[in-house]
């Protein structure tokens, strides 16, 4: 094993505590103060109705190029909804920004 392999190794293992901390922290905060869940669950259900939405209103059409790469029905819808989901997600973004900007001018005068 060479020092490239034993760097590339202790990358992996870093990324993976780096993961487990950004997990852990969290939950270990929430379960201080339980009331603070009732808001994330709110938005994690948010976001998954979004998704629902979006997954609803794709489509499953499989395309040649796509064969080769193994997408199948399934899998495109998937990818559709995800796609569409990002486009939702970014169109209310937007909007909220614009609309902030509105509220921020007029309140300012």
């Amino acid at each position: 094993m060479d020092f490239v392999d034993i760097v590339l190794y202790f990358g992996y293992f870093m990324v993976c505590i780096a993961a487990l901390l950004a997990i852990g922290f969290p939950l270990y905060i929430a379960s201080k103060n339980p009331k603070s869940l009732i808001n994330s669950g709110m938005g994690l259900g948010s976001i998954l109705i979004l998704f629902l939405v979006a997954w609803l209103i794709s489509g499953n059409e499989v395309y040649p190029s796509y064969i080769e790469f193994g997408v199948d029905e399934t899998l495109s819808k998937f990818i559709g909804g995800m796609l569409n989901l990002v486009y939702m997600l970014a169109g209310i973004a937007v909007i909220g920004i614009i609309a902030s900007e509105f509220r921020k001018a007029f309140n300012n005068g």
